[in-house]
């Protein structure tokens, strides 16, 4: 049997940070399935469900949220360990996402070790859940 990367989504409605995401996780390993809307990974998302790891996923993006894309899959019985980033944290919007489940919640420009970090742990959340 092939040993399967680890699978990260990326979702972003800045196409540079998505591609800057992307390629930063690729080479330190992971596959990635990157999408531009929350709306994007709803629709085509779900076929990468049994093998997806964990989610990077902007806040604030057109549309859907990332706030609000947690709480879709989580009605849809999708759980996935999710990491939020966004360009505007405050004290609200932390306790917003970590009630709404969420990780990490990182604020941009991070560095790549907090990405890998947040993702580690993310991972680390799912391998703990699929075990209990």
């Amino acid at each position: 049997m092939t040993d399967l990367r680890p699978l990260v989504g990326v979702i972003d409605d800045d196409a540079p940070a998505l591609k800057a995401i992307s390629r930063l996780l690729r080479v330190c390993g992971y596959d990635v399935c990157a999408f531009s809307s929350a709306q994007q990974f709803l629709d085509q998302g779900s076929a990468i469900d049994q093998r997806l790891n964990c989610l990077v996923v902007d806040v604030h993006m057109p549309g859907r949220s990332g706030l609000e894309l947690t709480d879709d899959l989580d009605l849809a019985d999708r759980a996935v360990p999710i990491v939020l980033v966004t360009g505007a944290a405050d004290a609200k919007l932390c306790s917003r996402a970590f009630a709404r489940g969420a990780v990490a919640l990182l604020q941009k420009p991070f560095t790549k070790v907090e990405l890998l970090d947040a993702v580690g742990r993310a991972r680390d959340h799912a391998k703990t859940r699929a075990q209990a």
